[in-house]
């Protein structure tokens, strides 16, 4: 008979009959009443079309198909229990390509310190680097990303996420460039100047942009570059500036001759977003990683103050 045609339901009943071999107790441990069980015992029977159970003075006995059957029965109902069930998650076990966006600065500075833990706690998962793009936010599914971090102006509404922390944009350039020696920064002296910005990952300066042209004002971007290495070396060795989030120009200038001045104007505050699809909302596998990553962005020396 067809499974669609049959109560699953009947087979745990088939399997506790069969090992207590009398319907009260059966009864009892499936928590229905003796008459159910009988019913059942007749819809089982139908199905198998065995008589299964046979009375032999006052005691039931099984057949020979239903031992037969009792074995094979076991193994399904405990395969299927297993499948259901909510197993510990051991990451030394673990084995995945795991997928991560974010800024190529997250890739340099946060994610070291996420491979020290996973060298050690999940040493078969395979991570896979993307540097994020915006577009990636409409099409998370698609782009087979298991977790991102960038920066939005809200929280992502169709992803489920963690905010990582916040703050603002300041002006980066190389240590002694000529704007330090003015004790307050214009519009006038930060559009004076050439400007460097860095296309890869979330959006860091357009923000600065925007009241910048409601002053009246407009910048000169005289170069673009993907990675903050590039940019790096570029402030060193000219007059460039380059507006960034406040948290990035601190540990630049700790790490580079490089220094920064907040800018003449108020921004909306650059807000932090640690991304995944909700598919991923419970697995043990996809928590265990993001706990990892969320913490490592908040405990480095490079990451994001909370505010």
């Amino acid at each position: 008979m067809p499974l669609n045609h049959i109560n699953l339901n009947l087979l745990r009943s088939l399997q506790v009959l069969l090992d207590e071999c009398h319907v009260s107790r059966a009864a009892e441990r499936l928590n229905i009443t003796q008459s159910a069980v009988s019913r059942q015992l007749s819809q089982l029977r139908e199905l198998c079309r065995d008589p299964l159970l046979v009375r032999d003075g006052n005691a039931l006995v099984p057949t020979p198909r239903a031992v037969a059957i009792q074995a094979r029965l076991n193994d399904l109902l405990g395969e299927f229990e297993s499948l259901l069930s909510d197993d510990l998650f051991d990451p030394k076990t673990w084995k995945q390509e795991f997928v991560i966006s974010s800024s190529d600065y997250v890739a340099q500075h946060i994610m070291p310190d996420v491979v020290s833990v996973m060298v050690e706690q999940a040493p078969n998962v395979n991570i896979a680097y993307r540097l994020w793009q915006p577009d990636y936010l409409q099409q998370f599914n698609a782009s087979g990303i298991d977790l991102a971090s960038t920066m939005l102006p809200e929280q992502p509404e169709s992803l489920s996420s963690i905010k990582i922390g916040e703050d603002k944009s300041v002006c980066l350039m190389r240590q002694g460039h000529p704007l330090l020696e003015s004790t307050t920064v214009s519009c006038d002296n930060l559009v004076a100047y050439p400007h460097l910005k860095v296309t890869g990952g979330g959006d860091k300066d357009s923000s600065a942009d925007v009241v910048l042209n409601e002053l009246g004002f407009q910048r000169r971007i005289a170069l673009k570059v993907p990675f903050f290495s590039a940019a790096i070396n570029a402030l060193m060795s000219s007059d460039y500036l380059m507006i960034v989030p406040e948290h990035i120009a601190v540990n630049l200038s700790n790490d580079y001759p490089l220094a920064y001045c907040p800018l003449p104007f108020e921004t909306p505050h650059h807000q932090y977003w640690l991304m995944w699809h909700p598919k991923y909302d419970q697995d043990k596998a996809h928590q265990w990683m993001r706990e990892l990553v969320l913490k490592a962005m908040r405990t480095s020396r490079y990451s994001i103050g909370m505010t």
